[in-house]
């Protein structure tokens, strides 16, 4: 059962094709590129980056209530460079005169009711509507934020909210940040500037409230972080990506993405990372990872075909992990681009046992995205 909440207007939809399309036609040479070596320095990576054109902030988690049951989420604030950094604002322009274009999105999957809900926002930097600081880790777009302390490893507060449905949490880091890829980047292909900065934080502890359903909620549980930034980083041949994001019950993570190509092989520069218990991150190349489809989930809203269920290898990872969605209707329809983001439980494949949870993302099944 879908429960949408739609707030993007027409005329924000077309401003953010004409954001991309204005970003792309700049190219990457008006940007600054992810290179290696790349140092990162917290707390400023938490910050935003407005050299880069594109950079997101990303949660996930899996909830409990008091009353035992179970939710999943995602909020992500999304950031779209509209004109180079540094830029220079003109005498008398506009007030709405925009250099940035913000999106965020808002799901929640409600396990024990197997009922989905998920909502859009999107905002132009004009008379501030969207907003991501430089200086501290606050980010805004149309109410919703994301604001952060000026740790390392900060505590941070998520809000959210649309139709009645909303989310308020407390995330606080367990583990340091883990850099994804070597030498400061994460490569997503062989172009020059087919790669982006990338960093976790793969075990939060959430805690705070839901409201589902008219239903408000006290919660706890487990949340993951990605912050991304960079310019330019798929090529032409590139369709979407699969994402796993797991935390297993050892208290070690799991992240893999593989990005797939128009005639249906793998991106050889598809990669992924193993955090251990003390927090120390181990890169795997796909030499190091094996993703098995074991069926496959048709959208009832988009007729877009969804592998759904996985047996996942991992070098390192004694156990093949089975992979299993909570519910198979997690997709996300006409945020401008359809994918398709889920809440998974994790199991050893061999004997069924519980080894943990994580979420997956699937972009590109209901057409070719682009960054």
């Amino acid at each position: 059962m879908n429960r949408v909440a739609r707030i993007l207007r027409p005329a924000a939809a077309i401003l953010a094709l004409l954001a991309m399309q204005l970003g792309m036609a700049l190219g990457a040479q008006s940007w600054r590129i992810a290179r290696a070596p790349y140092r990162y320095v917290f707390p400023r990576d938490h910050f935003a980056h407005d050299a880069y054109r594109t950079e997101w902030w990303y949660f996930t988690g899996q909830l409990r209530g008091r009353d035992g049951r179970r939710y999943g989420f995602e909020l992500t604030f999304f950031r779209i460079g509209i004109r180079p950094h540094p830029y220079r604002v003109e005498p008398g322009a506009s007030a709405w005169r925009a250099a940035q274009l913000y999106s965020a999105h808002f799901a929640i999957t409600d396990i024990s009711d197997r009922k989905f809900f998920y909502a859009e926002t999107l905002a132009r930097d004009a008379l501030g509507q969207g907003y991501a600081s430089q200086r501290r880790l606050l980010v805004r777009v149309n109410g919703w934020s994301l604001r952060g302390n000026a740790a390392t490893e900060p505590t941070m507060h998520l809000h959210a909210s649309a139709r009645g449905d909303s989310m308020d949490l407390s995330v606080v880091p367990e583990k340091p940040p883990a850099i994804e890829g070597p030498g400061g980047i994460s490569r997503k292909g062989a172009c020059p500037s087919c790669a982006s900065h990338y960093y976790s934080f793969t075990r939060l502890r959430a805690s705070g409230t839901l409201r589902v359903d008219g239903r408000r909620e006290v919660v706890r549980g487990v949340a993951w972080m990605d912050h991304e930034y960079g310019s330019d980083e798929l090529s032409p041949g590139q369709v979407g990506w699969d994402w796993f994001s797991i935390q297993l019950n050892d208290r070690r993570e799991i992240m893999l993405y593989r990005m797939r190509e128009k005639n249906g092989t793998t991106t050889p520069q598809s990669s992924g990372t193993i955090v251990a218990r003390d927090g120390r991150p181990t890169y795997l190349s796909p030499r190091d990872f094996h993703i098995t489809a074991t069926g496959t989930w048709r959208s009832p809203h988009t007729h877009a075909l969804y592998p759904s269920g996985w047996v996942v290898r991992v070098a390192g990872i004694s156990e093949p992990l089975r992979v299993v969605p909570v519910l198979d209707d997690q997709e996300l329809a006409g945020v401008g681009a359809t994918y398709w983001e889920g809440a998974v439980r994790v199991f050893d494949a061999r004997n069924g046992r519980p080894l943990g949870r994580g979420y997956v993302e699937l972009t590109g099944y209901a057409g070719a995205i682009s960054l």
